[in-house]
């Protein structure tokens, strides 16, 4: 019998009506099919969440062939395990301001999976931070982790806490108020959290204060801590850093490099200017960054004293970029716009989740941009990674081309364990020879599972499989 006969409604994009799907196990489903009616079961079961349903959205679509090809991951429910954490940790952080009285923030700590080593991620305080994004940060952590090599599982935490405007008194007391909860939940071979957008060195250096007197032991609990402390070398730039050791991957691919490259870059935090710093070295021209309040055009370029004044800016907690225009002759401040108009052969978008739509890449396509790599968590919304590969402009996914921050995070774990401290350039020799090797893993399952050059299946798929086959060895846990 016909749908239009019954009226039963049915999905366009699977042809399969809704009671069907109700009544079909996910593992007897494949291709659009299967992704539809997994994608209805979060939706369903993860409301209000739509930074978390793009996020596995985007991986269950790369990973459909896998699961073809490899029923016995569908038959242990690897996809369903993996979108549900283990473990959300939500509490209260009551902490008192400079005029003593008592405010209250939310904290939270999303332990999403830890099959190939204890939670990794960072902790973002954030007005913007809820659960939605929690999730969607410690889902992409997982596949990001994975592909490191390094053993790290995936987490994420944080508090709509906002440090901007607060004393360093204020920012004290919550700290140690975040930690007060937090710590018995984490641990050096349990949880291991670092710093992300509104957590810094300051930061850090009260949560583990806060952490070593609560429990009366110096361990590597946290990363991003101060090179005096237990901290790594370049651990600030190395996000940046690993972000441009990408691209110069993709760029070598079509047989050419950073030299002589005009590059626009979003943001003007630790992986903006990492990124400017890397770009420079390898000779390319840093020509924008960006603000809340707008972004800055210098086509002279971003180097030298233009380059270290951008610590200047973070430093004074105003999240503006402005005054850059103000201090450098020729640099123009273009007021609530976004750098992407910027004519640029590389792109760079450096800040946060959704900052690059369909319409900004369109306009770096129609300018020649031949390859767009993320510094951020999931920069680009889908359409304009759409617009970006049906153009063929190379793309990278932040979850493989941003990871260079957590590897370092877990270099500075190994340091931590063996109590031993690296040099500068032996820590960026192991940061270049990773961002190598996830470049290489990610085109590789890009090419084996028929999508070569298509970075994001790639990078989906190599993240994946490690921490299926651990799932798999460990059992229904």
């Amino acid at each position: 019998m016909s749908t239009a006969t019954t009226g039963t409604p049915t999905n366009a994009a699977t042809g399969m009506s809704r009671d069907a799907r109700a009544f079909t196990p996910l593992k007897n489903l494949s291709g659009p099919a299967y992704v539809a009616a997994l994608m209805e079961q979060v939706k369903t079961k993860n409301p209000a969440e739509p930074e978390f349903h793009q996020a596995v959205h985007e991986v269950v679509e790369s990973l459909s062939p896998v699961l073809d090809r490899h029923p016995e991951y569908k038959a242990a429910h690897l996809m369903e395990r993996m979108i549900e954490p283990e473990r959300v940790i939500l509490f209260r952080v009551p902490w008192l301001d400079d005029n003593g009285e008592i405010q209250i923030n939310r904290g939270f700590r999303i332990e999403m999976n830890s099959a190939i080593g204890p939670y990794k991620g960072g902790l973002r305080f954030h007005p913007s931070v809820n659960l939605g994004i929690l999730k969607f940060l410690a889902f992409e952590q997982v596949f990001k982790n994975s592909l490191t090599t390094l053993p790290m599982g995936g987490g994420k935490g944080g508090s709509d806490f906002d440090p901007k405007g607060k004393s360093d008194n204020e920012v004290m007391h919550f700290c140690q108020s975040f930690m007060t909860e937090l710590f018995r939940h984490i641990g050096a071979n349990t949880d291991v959290p670092a710093g992300d957008i509104g957590v810094g060195g300051r930061e850090i250096g009260f949560l583990f204060g806060q952490y070593k007197r609560l429990k009366n032991e110096f361990t590597g609990v946290l990363t991003g801590k101060g090179q005096g402390w237990g901290g790594s070398l370049i651990r600030p730039e190395a996000t940046g850093f690993g972000a441009v050791y990408f691209a110069q991957e993709q760029l070598a691919s079509k047989g050419t490099d950073f030299q002589g490259k005009l590059v626009a870059v979003s943001g003007f935090g630790n992986v903006a200017w990492g990124a400017v710093k890397k770009v420079g070295d390898l000779g390319g021209k840093v020509v924008t960054i960006s603000g809340p309040d707008g972004f800055v055009h210098d086509p002279a370029g971003i180097t030298g004293e233009k380059w270290e004044y951008m610590l200047k800016l973070r430093a004074t907690g105003q999240d503006v970029v402005a005054p850059y225009a103000e201090k450098f002759t020729g640099a123009t401040f273009h007021a609530g716009k976004r750098p992407w108009s910027v004519k640029v052969d590389v792109a760079l978008p450096c800040a946060t989740q959704n900052e690059l739509n369909g319409d900004d890449a369109a306009e770096l396509v129609k300018n020649g941009c031949i390859c767009v790599t993320e510094g951020a968590n999931m920069p680009c919304t889908p359409e304009a990674v759409e617009t970006f590969q049906k153009a063929g402009v190379m793309f990278a996914p932040g979850k493989a081309a941003n990871a260079g921050g957590v590897a370092v995070s877990g270099l500075e774990m190994s340091q931590n364990s063996m109590r031993y401290g690296w040099t500068r350039e032996e820590v960026d020799a192991k940061l270049h020879t990773i961002m190598k090797s996830i470049y290489k893993a990610s085109s590789d399952a890009a090419a084996e599972y028929g999508t070569p050059g298509n970075l994001v299946n790639g990078a989906n798929i190599a993240g994946f499989m490690k921490v299926a086959n651990a799932m798999m060895d460990q059992g229904a846990v």
